[in-house]
């Protein structure tokens, strides 16, 4: 385990999308969104279905048009995980997708315009019990000094309450919020900033962040500054990658963030010269292997005596190497010495025993 609790949360509201809580103490939950064409059900089940082999929480999908609705319908009659709507320009779909069987719709006040249409969907998602996500990018401010980019954050800022003052006008409050960059920098500043005004809970994420391995960047920057702050309620990974591989990724980044202890944490040293083992091959064979493992447990992986035992005394139980041996430790306290092809499988007899010693 860490000797560094997670920061305190923000005291944030409750809401219910379908079994799923955010906010309100509640843990940080994982979604995503599916891109499967949206007139496709077996493609966008088969979608959600592998998200929530990996751990995700709740779904989004796209409802481009009315006539996508009867679709959505079916997605969500069918859909083991609760089905969030994305709804943009026209009020008439997020009629139509509140009365499919949405858990929750997402919209964007500025793209829809129309009050007293807007009125409507809030009357309907009231009636039918289910929460508004007011999602607010930075393409899409009206306010006049947007072009500057030091007063983005405080522009979205603005516009965000202000459409939440209308929803409160209408007696709803039932809202998550979500203020999204693709610059991390101004996505942790928005973000701190309504944190300060309001409680509804925060939907976090660096909004079109790219491939993979610089979205994840930016993500553990935008999201984990965040995270560290006790902000933030919910949260998507944006890739252009499969759905499946954001979700993968997010759950990684509340493990590092300690906000998630559902599996072993390896940590392991970069090695150096003095390093006598292929700590990589074994690095790479025990990480493989912990993942069988629910035990939350720190384990290291140490290529020499300098970084280990002493410097990973705080794991729980670890290897360090040295002089062609590596010693297996619980605690910092030797538990024995063991050849480099013998020691991955000594560790691993060693946490066996943790586990059953648990129940």
């Amino acid at each position: 385990m860490s000797i560094f609790p997670p920061p305190p949360r923000r005291q944030s509201n409750k809401i219910m999308v379908g079994r799923v809580a955010i906010g309100g103490g509640a843990p940080v939950s994982v979604q995503t969104m599916t891109n499967a064409p949206a007139d496709d059900p077996v493609g966008t089940l088969k979608q959600i279905c592998l998200a929530a082999d990996c751990g995700c929480d709740l779904i989004r999908c796209a409802v481009p048009s009315v006539r996508h609705a009867a679709v959505f319908a079916e997605v969500v009659r069918q859909s083991p995980l609760p089905v969030v709507a994305d709804i943009h320009f026209d009020c008439r779909i997020a009629l139509a997708a509140i009365k499919a069987g949405a858990h929750k719709i997402r919209i964007n006040p500025g793209n829809m315009g129309d009050w007293e249409a807007i009125a409507l969907v809030v009357q309907a998602a009231k009636d039918a019990g289910i929460p508004i996500r007011i999602g607010v990018n930075s393409g899409s401010i009206k306010h006049k000094n947007s072009n500057d980019a030091r007063t983005i954050p405080q522009a979205l800022c603005e516009e965000c309450i202000e459409y939440v003052a209308r929803f409160e006008d209408m007696g709803f409050r039932d809202l998550v919020l979500s203020l999204k960059t693709p610059d991390p920098l101004g996505t942790i500043a928005v973000n701190r900033l309504v944190a300060k005004q309001c409680s509804y809970p925060l939907h976090l994420g660096v909004t079109e962040a790219g491939p993979e391995e610089e979205a994840l960047l930016k993500s553990a920057i935008g999201i984990g500054a965040l995270l560290a702050d006790g902000i933030g309620d919910t949260i998507r990974l944006s890739f252009t990658a499969p759905p499946e591989r954001e979700v993968l990724a997010a759950k990684q980044l509340l493990r590092a963030a300690g906000l998630l202890r559902d599996h072993p944490v390896l940590i392991s040293c970069p090695t150096c010269g003095r390093t006598s083992v292929d700590l990589e091959k074994i690095v790479a064979e025990i990480n493989e292997k912990l993942r069988a493992f629910t035990l939350p447990i720190t384990v290291a992986v140490m290529g020499c005596e300098v970084n280990g035992p002493g410097e990973a005394k705080e794991a729980d139980i670890g290897l360090a190497a040295g002089a062609g041996r590596m010693t297996l430790f619980k605690k910092g306290m030797p538990q024995g010495t063991f050849a480099p092809d013998e020691a991955v499988a000594a560790l691993l007899a060693e946490i066996e025993r943790m586990v059953a010693g648990r129940h």
